[in-house]
């Protein structure tokens, strides 16, 4: 498989003398939060974590994301985390994209480099570090996972992406595949996280207008991409998060290829709200 390159946020600080315009945007049906956003003054820290700092993505929000929460984590040499996850009933994703990390669960340890996918269900106890000399950074997605009745709740699994053959698209030539890391109609799964791949030229023939929530970090390349009534350009480190029914669409921009971490809510019925 080609090896692949995955964009890492940079942090630092504008100079002085640059210009204060930039492709920011945040509309009621979509926000584009490119790479240059993402600055040292702008980091969070979290309970429990030692030498880390992190970029929040995506947040629960109103007039924002519904469905998830989205981080890009940056652990430093000896940092990490005996008890990442303080929320009951939380299900994980986590993406390495630089550095590696040593990945705990449930007693078994996972050493994870870039590519490296780890999904951990809610009942999952699971620790994090970097045992390295360098920093690591991952993207790390949360979501309360929706419990049916019937339905067992997925094992955890680890993975990484050059172990798995993207998929192509019907009638695209593979100009247009995506990278899956779990079944699509395994209904014990309640969001997805694949990584989608767009060949210089290809694109989305049609304006998808759907149900699923989007967040859509590039890890490589650009595009010109449709966003409700707009056409915006992005390249690698940029964000974008799509509300659900956002029409959306896009353009491979080249020399080489537009790649995406794509999130979605799947696999449960639509909630109704209170009823008397």
């Amino acid at each position: 498989m080609t090896a692949r390159t995955y964009y890492t946020s940079q942090g630092g600080l504008p100079s002085q003398t640059e210009l204060l315009t930039d492709r920011a945007v945040f509309t009621e049906a979509y926000a584009v939060i490119p790479k240059g956003v993402m600055r040292d003054i702008v980091t969070s820290s979290l309970p429990f974590w030692d030498n880390t700092r992190l970029w929040v993505l995506s947040r629960p929000l109103s007039g924002f994301a519904e469905t998830f929460s989205q981080y890009i984590m940056e652990v430093g040499p000896g940092g990490g985390s005996d008890r990442p996850e303080t929320e009951a009933g939380v299900e994980a994703i986590l993406f390495v994209v630089e550095g590696a990390v040593v990945l705990t669960i449930d007693g078994r340890r996972h050493a994870m480099k870039q590519g490296g996918y780890a999904f951990l269900p809610p009942s999952a106890k699971w620790t994090l570090r970097n045992n390295g000399d360098s920093p690591a950074k991952f993207h790390w997605f949360r979501k309360a996972y929706e419990f049916v009745d019937g339905i067992d709740v997925p094992d955890a699994f680890v993975t990484n992406e050059a172990d798995i053959e993207p998929a192509g698209m019907p009638d695209t030539d593979e100009k247009w595949a995506t990278t899956r890391f779990v079944d699509r109609d395994d209904v014990r799964y309640d969001m997805h996280v694949n990584i989608v791949t767009f060949q210089p030229g290809a694109v989305i023939p049609f304006t998808e207008t759907h149900v699923m929530e989007h967040g859509l970090f590039v890890l490589e390349g650009k595009a010109v991409y449709r966003l409700n009534r707009d056409w915006v350009e992005v390249e690698a480190g940029d964000y974008m998060w799509l509300r659900a029914f956002c029409p959306q669409a896009c353009y491979a921009g080249g020399p080489g290829p537009f790649r995406y971490l794509l999130y979605k809510d799947v696999n449960r019925h639509m909630k109704l709200g209170a009823r008397p």
